[in-house]
């Protein structure tokens, strides 16, 4: 077992490497949390992007990792970039001695997501993977509902993720819809959800896969199936496209239980559709506020995750997504392309 320092004294110093869409979710949960963390350093390779960092944030600027590592103060580096990226950028972190924080996925490649948590175990430190969709509401009801046996015995889940990316999207970045650095509509867009099949339903047993590059110019898949056992004996599906007409459809979950049945719906699992249970409890009563308007697909959890993570620096706290935690869905996301690219059934878990 690790022994890590605790950070009491002083504000918790931060450093952001790599100034794109999702930074912005960060920037904005740093500023909620001002008053016990700091963002001393960003970095990019894009002039434009850390030119409006900079502009935001007030935090020192450099366009290349290694030499920041040499100069900054900070006690955690978050890594916003590209997720092939992500292995090195996290292991020369480690090794300068710094926490890593890692936007999903962790890695593009298993054997990759295993050196990340060897480096900073070699290293004595932290490594922490953004799962902010676990915090929405909705989802912490339907988490406590499964750990008070409410449902009964799972049967039935069903995950669909209906979304929209256009050509465009793909085209804006020439990282975009590569095997290296993005990985397809499973591992970028649904990897969120694909989380969910073993945060909230428990360990899976096998999958079986089919994916296809059905109508954008890219590399990588466009839409999926997937078919899912779980060790309980529950089974399940996946269904994820980027093709919807003409927008953002639905991400949402449905639990099919012995004792109860929930769907959570809407764009991005921010409504409570159906709540049904044998036993009636007083938190059933709240759920209708657990749901909430959103025009993001990223949800509003990066605030609440940054509160666990500033608790476990300094001490307070357990990491609710540790680097082992991460790998957990890196290991479904890559046993679903196996599965999809030999044609057959993968089992759990992978070699390691």
């Amino acid at each position: 077992m690790q022994n890590y320092s605790s950070i009491t004294d002083r504000r918790i110093r931060l450093a952001l490497v790599g100034c794109g869409r999702i930074a912005a979710n960060h920037f904005g949960a740093i500023e909620k949390h001002r008053d016990r963390v700091e963002l001393v350093d960003v970095c990019d390779t894009n002039p434009a992007a850390l030119e409006q960092a900079v502009a935001r944030t007030g935090a020192n600027a450099h366009t290349n990792l290694n030499a920041m590592l040499k100069s900054t103060s900070a006690d955690m580096v978050i890594l916003t970039t590209p997720s092939g990226l992500h292995p090195q950028q996290a292991i020369d972190v480690a090794q300068s001695g710094r926490h890593v924080m890692t936007e999903k996925p962790m890695a593009t490649r298993w054997h990759d997501g295993v050196r990340m948590v060897k480096a900073c175990d070699d290293a004595g430190v932290r490594l922490f993977v953004v799962k902010q969709n676990r915090r929405n509401a909705t989802l912490q009801l339907v988490k406590q509902a499964v750990e008070q046996g409410r449902f009964g015995r799972i049967y039935s889940v069903a995950v669909n993720v209906f979304w929209t990316r256009p050509q465009e999207y793909y085209d804006s970045a020439a990282w975009r819809g590569t095997w290296e650095f993005d990985g397809g509509a499973f591992m970028n867009q649904a990897s969120h959800y694909i989380d969910l099949l073993d945060w909230l339903v428990g360990p899976v047993e096998s999958v079986m896969t089919y994916t296809g590059t059905l109508a954008r110019n890219i590399e990588v898949e466009d839409t999926g199936v997937a078919a899912i056992r779980w060790r309980s004996g529950a089974m399940g599906t996946l269904n994820v496209t980027m093709l919807t007409y003409p927008k953002n459809l639905e991400g949402s979950i449905t639990i099919l239980g012995e004792k109860g049945t929930v769907r959570i719906g809407g764009v991005a699992v921010n409504e409570i559709q159906t709540w049904q249970f044998a036993d009636e409890r007083p938190e059933d009563a709240t759920i209708a506020q657990a749901s909430y308007e959103t025009g993001s697909v990223y949800g509003f959890g990066h605030p609440l995750y940054y509160d666990n993570v500033i608790k476990t620096l300094r001490g307070e706290a357990e990491p609710e997504t540790d680097g082992r935690e991460g790998l957990k869905s890196l290991e479904l996301l890559i046993a679903m392309y196996l599965s999809s690219r030999d044609g057959k059934r993968i089992a759990l878990p992978l070699e390691y």
